[in-house]
């Protein structure tokens, strides 16, 4: 985002108005020689006062974009940092930032708290900020798993079986129960992610073309018959739908299952209980889900399975959805 010279003097003479009688400023351009950075920055040399304006955190931003974060992680960067400047006017400063964080976590889930928390600390360090390398954020609540079983991925195919778009839904609760894929993932696919033949699906991290996955690697996974015809009927109703631009879009598929009683994103956990339960080898399945293999010195260094090694142990463990 570019803000002309004009609207950036114009800004900072007025915040600098409002807090000329509030310490010894000092100005510092974060830019310097040829050519000169026009934005200037800031700062109260005792209680570290920062004035921000909208251009450094587009830049800050763009340095996200460039270590490989995703745009719609971006867009969630952006409205969470938004947000806590808009309270503190553009101005940061400790003791009205931990007022906000204070007011934040009493008023949000414990993870929503710690996503936007994070967001902002990487944007104070960018800023120079020191203050906030003291805040330490809470561990994950614990919580009992939700058992999902057979029995519940037939009830919701059953709630969904008059509706207009059930042949999106029906191929997208099967491939998401049965591959193990993120619900972001499924979200991602593209008619040239899913071999229908061979009944394999590709996770590709490609965030330059808006697919990523959790631990930024690509990987494949695997579907069964009974998802593989219900893709395969699916792709012919998507070709003759009008209204669909997306195989799996997330806004709609998210508004589709708000009342449901098993969402999108906990396929994923019928994949690892059925998986489970049918005594499928646990290594192999964190390789299927693309778990984080750090700290796994067997599967970081010894348990290398090919693509058709895996589709070999996937089809004998067998996941099934019918009762």
């Amino acid at each position: 985002m570019i803000v002309k010279a004009a609207e950036k003097a114009g800004f900072l003479e007025e915040r600098l108005k409002d807090f000329q009688n509030n310490g010894e400023w000092v100005q510092r351009d974060l830019n310097p020689g040829p050519p000169p950075r026009e934005q200037l920055q800031f700062i109260e040399v005792k209680s570290q006062k920062i004035l921000v304006t909208r251009a450094e955190l587009e830049e800050f931003l763009v340095t996200r974009e460039l270590s490989g974060v995703t745009g719609k992680h971006i867009k969630e960067m952006r409205r969470a940092i938004i947000r806590y400047l808009k309270h503190v006017k553009f101005v940061v400063t400790k003791k009205e930032s931990l007022e906000y964080f204070q007011w934040f976590q009493r008023k949000y889930s414990i993870g929503y708290y710690k996503k936007s928390m994070y967001s902002i600390m990487l944007f104070l360090t960018y800023l120079g900020v020191t203050w906030q390398n003291n805040i330490k954020l809470p561990g994950n609540p614990t919580y009992q798993t939700k058992r999902i079983a057979r029995e519940d991925i037939q009830s919701i195919l059953e709630y969904f079986k008059n509706h207009k778009y059930y042949p999106q839904i029906k191929a997208l609760i099967l491939l998401g129960a049965n591959s193990g894929l993120r619900a972001e993932e499924l979200y991602q696919l593209t008619h040239e992610d899913i071999d229908l033949e061979k009944r394999i699906v590709y996770a590709h991290h490609d965030p330059k073309s808006g697919q990523s996955t959790k631990t930024k690697r690509s990987r494949v996974s695997f579907f069964t018959f009974e998802a593989q015809e219900a893709l395969a009927d699916y792709f012919e109703f998507f070709e003759k739908d009008e209204q669909l631009t997306w195989l799996f879009g997330q806004t709609h598929l998210i508004r589709t299952f708000r009342d449901s009683l098993v969402q999108v994103k906990e396929l994923r956990k019928f994949f690892s209980q059925e998986w489970d339960r049918r005594g499928g080898s646990t290594s192999i399945k964190k390789i299927l889900m693309g778990h984080s293999l750090r700290g796994d010195v067997d599967l970081m260094h010894y348990n290398y399975q090919s693509e058709e090694d895996l589709k070999k142990i996937y089809d004998k463990v067998e996941i099934k959805t019918e009762i």
